[in-house]
């Protein structure tokens, strides 16, 4: 076990060196093509780049490993990776200074020389450092999200003392996020009552447009004394406005259609690889249920055998289902079978965000404990969710269940923010090779 560990330090080790040395030689590049744009054209000057990358590669690698700062495995801010890393960029920058002192590149001027370093020296430093400290900030907000999406969005029933004590208990419990009192009378609208406000309500449309207000009530509590002492549930509406809808839809069309374009060389990689190994079909496709409960086919490279649910629908069992094809594995560890998927994204069929769709018969094994899932039918689907970074990969009913959980608390807080935060962590959680 502790060679296990050992090995797998080695290799985050190697992994944080190669990505803070790709900053770091971007950082150079920035700074000999700023000069290049603020001075008069320089004799020899694509040789003068690359023996600037050059140099500013290999001390980047002697710096980070000199001083340790690799070794220092959080990914994120803190004390001890900031204080290796400014010994670190000190090094690459002294030895650039003595490239132009050397004679080994020429600057038209001093003055222009010395603004190379310093720019250098920014660029590196804001190149290193504002990754650390945006996966600090997403750090944070990963603990936040995750502390909120198992709380349920909760109306308490009358402003009596019964009704406030329900409030207080429910809070305690942690399985409530109270919003506020629910009245039948006018005269206590808007009143508030310790920290939470009344809410007045005579029907259902009213409460229909409180929702909206609230941002989704997943169920309102009511007292002993006013019924079964029961949490009623209550429908939940997108949290997301139409704005937000049309802003959303046209990012995913231009960015799908982008990256297919991008991808392309890798696309065809991906499918005379899958065809090499057993001749089969390249692309999967496999019906699942979208927006407004309608079927569609989504996409996937084919990543196991032929044969595989020969015997009726089955979930995957991670990376050692013996249905995996060597290839299949090795696509599924990477999630490169899911890119065909942006096609299902250009189409309109899938968002980027959104809840993982599902097959119908396993839809219709939640929906006999939870039927809550058709309120997600108001949104596309996604390639990527938020339950997916929390829950993983549901091999079981139990896991679906608490992945619909997650995904209502995604519904009732939709919104491009939470959307840019969502793919921020999955972006860091691919880079940095973390299952999910």
């Amino acid at each position: 076990m502790k060679q296990f560990h050992r090995e797998k330090g080695y290799a985050t080790t190697r992994i944080i060196i190669f990505q803070d040395t790709a900053f770091s030689t971007f950082g150079s590049l920035l700074s000999i093509l700023m000069v290049r744009w603020i001075s008069d054209p320089i004799p020899d000057f694509t040789t003068m780049v690359l023996i600037w990358l050059g140099v500013a590669a290999v001390m980047s690698v002697a710096a980070f490993v000199l001083t340790g700062s690799a070794r220092a495995i959080r990914r994120y801010a803190s004390y001890r990776t900031l204080s290796r890393l400014l010994p670190a960029i000190l090094i690459k920058e002294a030895a650039l200074t003595f490239l132009p002192v050397l004679g080994v590149v020429s600057f038209p001027s001093p003055a222009l020389a010395v603004t190379a370093i310093v720019i250098d020296v920014l660029a590196t430093a804001v190149l290193l450092v504002y990754p650390r400290y945006a996966s600090t900030v997403l750090r944070r907000e990963e603990r936040n999200l995750s502390a909120m999406a198992g709380k349920k969005n909760t109306l308490v029933l009358g402003t009596d003392d019964e009704s406030v004590a329900l409030a207080e208990s429910a809070e305690r419990t942690g399985h409530f996020q109270v919003l506020g009192f629910l009245t039948y009378d006018r005269a206590m609208s808007g009143r508030v009552i310790g920290d939470h406000i009344v809410y007045f309500c005579e029907d259902q449309s009213e409460l229909g447009r409180l929702q909206w207000r609230l941002g989704g009530i997943d169920c309102i509590l009511i007292p002993k004394g006013s019924g079964s002492g029961a949490a009623t549930d209550v429908v939940q509406a997108d949290g997301m406005k139409r704005v937000g809808h049309v802003v959303k839809r046209t990012v995913d069309m231009l960015l799908s259609g982008v990256l297919l374009l991008v991808f392309s060389p890798l696309l065809l990689f991906c499918a005379i690889a899958v065809k090499i190994e057993d001749g089969g079909p390249v692309i999967y496709a496999q019906e699942r249920i979208g927006r407004n409960g309608k079927p569609f086919l989504i996409y996937k490279f084919r990543s196991m055998r032929m044969d595989a649910e020969k015997g009726g629908p089955a979930l995957y069992g991670g990376d050692s289902d013996p249905r995996l094809t060597r290839v299949g594995r090795f696509l599924r560890q990477h999630h490169l079978d899911e890119i065909p998927q942006l096609w299902n994204v250009f189409k309109g069929d899938m968002s980027f965000i959104g809840y993982r769709p599902e097959r119908p018969y396993y839809i219709d094994r939640i929906m006999e404990c939870n039927p809550r899932y058709r309120y997600l039918y108001q949104i596309r689907p996604g390639v990527t969710s938020y339950a997916t970074l929390y829950n993983g990969y549901t091999d079981t009913l139990d896991k679906m269940l608490t992945r619909l959980d997650l995904d209502l608390y995604y519904l009732r807080n939709h919104s491009l923010w939470f959307d840019a935060k969502v793919l921020g962590i999955t972006f860091l959680r691919i880079v940095t090779g973390k299952k999910f």
